[in-house]
């Protein structure tokens, strides 16, 4: 299988209508998180808005530069997941979220593609000269704390997040 994190072209288009409206479907049914939030801000069906709203990239009083890439199989040209990078840590950041938010959509989660999409991620990373990364995730997330494990994650400590979540930080040395 050959996998890439690629930045979105209307090329995409439709896989990432297919991508979101399944992961719309699991949050509604298992109130599950849509993380990374990047990809969920805006509306894909007026999709130039989307594309020009997807990254942030002039920080602001509450925000930082981001840049959102989505892994795609290529060989069954299908989108499974998404990776919002930001380029540095404010304050808020560093107590929730981290430098990178991370998502596999729900049908191809537990196959191994977090961690692969990690491990891309970080490459990104060091090309914006980021070399130690920190990624949090909740508690009773024992899928993504793995997936950041397997990419060289140790865990620092344990936080309550603003909406009352037990999240775990974990740095991760480039």
């Amino acid at each position: 299988m050959s996998l890439r994190l690629i930045k979105l072209t209307r090329e995409y288009e439709k896989q990432l209508g297919e991508m979101i409206d399944e992961w719309r479907a699991d949050q509604e049914l298992n109130h599950t998180d849509n993380s990374p939030g990047a990809i969920f801000k805006n509306d894909y069906h007026d999709f130039d808005y989307y594309l020009e709203h997807l990254e942030i990239r002039t920080p602001t009083k509450d925000k930082v530069p981001g840049s959102v890439f989505f892994l795609l199989d290529e060989d069954r040209n299908r989108l499974l997941g998404a990776v919002n990078i930001r380029h540095y840590l404010n304050d808020a950041l560093l107590k929730e979220g981290g430098h990178i938010g991370d998502g596999i959509r729900p049908s191809e989660r537990r196959k191994g593609y977090a961690t692969e999409m990690i491990r891309l991620a970080l490459d990104e990373c060091r090309k914006l000269g980021i070399d130690r990364v920190l990624m949090t995730c909740a508690k009773d997330n024992i899928g993504s704390a793995k997936s950041i494990m397997n990419n060289g994650g140790i865990l620092e400590n344990e936080t309550e997040n603003s909406e009352g979540v037990i999240e775990q930080r974990y740095w991760i040395d480039l």
